[in-house]
């Protein structure tokens, strides 16, 4: 059974509550200014998903408009890690923002033309994916230097709950932006949204951050971190299980602009407005994972069956009406997932080594988009994009098998263990 973590409890026996990681000075820094750039990011994740349909009419080509995003991941997501684990964390997030706010405006600049490129916007979407190859294990890795051990799983689901809230927000105002004064000005409003977390990380007090263990250069650094993920039950299992729903579950971006659209007969507003529905679930998951102070691979294999249960009701879903609220289930259900093995890889990683972690684990859930995005794309194209829900469900439903009887032995013999960020391993 789970035991909860005693560490970070005050004397008078309270945890601190579902915000406690707001305490620290350099965590609100940091919350604040990715709060208002991650609306900025939906923005224009949202308006290239449309522009490209616009152009093109073709799920084939929301498919590969996602291997273009996310396909930098799976080529050079384990070095970027490895870069994460040898560098300033915080430093290395400042240069990659930056750059990624050049690639909003560039965005901006197609995107104000008569005639926008399709291969202009597939070329900057594939450097977007080269910083987000960067950011993502450095951004995740760093959360940990800013709050003490006890907090790690809170700050990691409330970040969840701002990544979530986010995407309440930015497909709304994207929605309204397209619609009033067109696609330029999504992106132009993220290039500028850029401005807050950047101002944010270089008003962090150093001085505040835990030490942080850099890896030494040497050989062979990566196929280490490969060994050593394969080497721990609690990283691999969770690593399987999101590679699966990586490639063929989390690909909304290419299934529900066609789900609302063709097969619901509804349009971009419309689109936005589900997308805004699944993220309020969302929210409400992170910040109930939030108030957990243990995890183990078992929750995250509950987290990914009720997952796959959602995305076949939203595959079967008769009518919009029925799309919002089943919607909201698929929110809910997807960032439990998502919270849960996020946290076990945080906590369960030696410090040497997370950055590489959080990188595989990005490989294996951005990485795969480039692998499932197009499948997905042709799946919606040929059949239908009930078929590509359904197929994302089932994939989910297979994930949480194998991680059930993955944990099955250890729960027979000595109970389910789980995580303590205290000790930073397993407990009975």
């Amino acid at each position: 059974m789970s035991t909860p973590v005693a560490a970070g409890v005050d004397p008078r026996g309270k945890s601190g509550g579902t915000f406690r990681s707001l305490r620290v000075r350099n965590f609100r820094l940091f919350f604040g200014g990715q709060l208002i750039s991650q609306i900025g990011n939906w923005l224009t994740l949202i308006a290239q998903a449309l522009l490209v349909l616009k152009i093109t009419n073709s799920g084939v080509a929301l498919g590969l408009l996602a291997a273009c995003q996310f396909g930098p991941v799976l080529l050079i997501g384990a070095w970027a890690g490895l870069v994460a684990d040898r560098s300033d964390k915080r430093k290395l997030l400042i240069i990659v923002q930056s750059l990624a706010m050049l690639q909003s405006f560039a965005l901006a600049t197609i995107a104000f033309m008569n005639h926008p490129p399709l291969i202009g916007l597939f070329s900057i979407a594939v450097f977007g994916g080269f910083c987000t190859a960067f950011d993502n294990p450095a951004r995740r890795a760093f959360a940990v230097e800013m709050v003490p051990d006890a907090d790690v799983q809170n700050a990691v689901s409330l970040n969840s709950a701002l990544m979530t809230g986010s995407r309440i927000v930015g497909p709304a105002l994207a929605g309204l932006l397209i619609n009033t004064v067109g696609y330029g000005w999504c992106f132009t409003v993220d290039g500028i949204s850029y401005l807050a977390v950047i101002a944010g990380l270089a008003m962090m007090r150093t001085s505040e951050l835990r030490p942080r263990v850099v890896s030494p250069r040497g050989r062979g650094q990566v196929r280490a971190g490969l060994r050593y993920v394969r080497s721990v039950p609690d990283l691999w299992v969770p690593l399987i299980m999101m590679t699966l729903i990586g490639t063929f579950a989390f690909n909304f971006n290419v299934v529900m602009p066609l789900l609302v659209k063709r097969t619901l007969h509804g349009n971009d507003t419309t689109f936005t407005l589900v997308y805004s529905v699944i993220s309020v679930g969302s929210l409400f998951g992170a910040l109930m994972a939030a108030r957990r102070t243990s995890v183990s691979v078992r929750n995250i294999a509950v987290a990914a069956l009720a997952f796959g249960g959602a995305m076949l009701l939203l595959a079967a879903t008769p009518n919009l009406a029925f799309t919002f609220p089943i919607g909201l289930l698929v929110g809910v259900s997807s960032i439990a997932f998502m919270t849960t093995s996020t946290a076990i890889m945080q906590l369960r990683a030696d410090p040497a080594m997370r950055g590489r972690v959080l990188a595989l684990q990005a490989m294996v859930f951005l990485g795969s988009t480039p692998i499932g995005g197009p499948i997905l794309g042709w799946v919606c194209q040929v059949f239908s994009p009930r078929a590509g829900l359904a197929l994302g469900g089932a994939s989910a439903l297979i994930a949480a098998a194998y991680g059930w009887r993955a944990t099955r032995p250890a729960t027979a013999g000595e109970g389910q263990r789980a995580l303590s960020p205290k000790r930073n391993s397993y407990v009975s």
